[in-house]
């Protein structure tokens, strides 16, 4: 579906909240047709942001326990982690505009 990076509920923790940099979640399933709308911006901005930031995506298909401890409900949600913590949820599809102020937010 993407070339973001893969993260897994094994993974996650270690990869998303142990970060030293700001990371962008992408919570997409197969089946999920706006989070393949979604996806070809999300390579956008990895290419952009790539250096800063980065960029996961965690299937909800074969990874259910984040998803839930994280409050995602619908799909597609992207989720901005600073320090470990979450600083921006953004739910459904969304434009690059949007998304981009997310991620000045969190490196400003």
């Amino acid at each position: 579906m993407t070339t973001l990076t893969p993260v897994t509920d094994a993974t996650f923790d270690e990869l998303v909240l142990s970060a030293d940099k700001p990371v962008l979640v992408d919570f997409w399933a197969d089946w999920c047709s706006p989070c393949k709308q979604l996806a070809p911006i999300l390579e956008e901005l990895a290419a952009e942001y790539g250096d800063r930031v980065d960029f996961f995506a965690l299937d909800t298909n074969e990874n259910m326990q984040i998803p839930s401890r994280q409050g995602v409900l619908g799909l597609p949600t992207v989720q901005i982690f600073k320090n470990g913590e979450l600083v921006s949820s953004l739910q459904g599809g969304k434009p690059k505009s949007a998304l981009m102020k997310a991620l000045d937010d969190a490196l400003a």
